[in-house]
């Protein structure tokens, strides 16, 4: 049997303590645009084709009813992590936006494959990452 084929991460997703206030940091510093804000969640447009939610801790452990069918309860405590891919050549100008909105650089990363890494905080405490390519074989 085949397996069927899967493109991409369509969206992942964070849940945290304070929704403007997350929704804000990841408009700001990342400079993603929202495409949906209500009390629950913020979805957010992720350069590429992706989609980060946001959701309210604790405001999904229900199921939630929606016109065409019902999406499964769900939640996350704890500091997460997630990655995003950015060009060779904005490494330095990631370090220098990230200390304009002072967020210090926690850890910075050279792989073996040659990429690097910059991680930061978000207001909930979640690792940010921006990476170069030569992370993985696929990046």
């Amino acid at each position: 049997m085949t397996l069927p084929r899967i493109s991409h991460i369509l969206e992942t997703a964070l849940y945290v303590s304070d929704l403007d206030r997350a929704a804000s940091f990841y408009q700001d510093v990342l400079g993603f645009v929202p495409t949906l804000h209500d009390q629950r969640m913020c979805a957010l447009e992720v350069p590429g084709g992706g989609v980060l939610l946001l959701f309210r801790q604790g405001a999904s452990t229900t199921p939630s009813p929606t016109p065409g069918g019902t999406i499964p309860a769900h939640d996350g405590r704890g500091a997460l992590h997630l990655a995003f891919g950015i060009p060779w050549g904005e490494l330095a100008a990631w370090e220098a936006h990230f200390a304009a909105n002072g967020l210090a650089v926690e850890s910075r990363v050279v792989w073996p494959r040659g990429g690097t890494s910059l991680y930061v905080r978000d207001p909930d405490g979640h690792s940010v990452e921006v990476a170069t390519p030569g992370l993985w074989p696929n990046w």
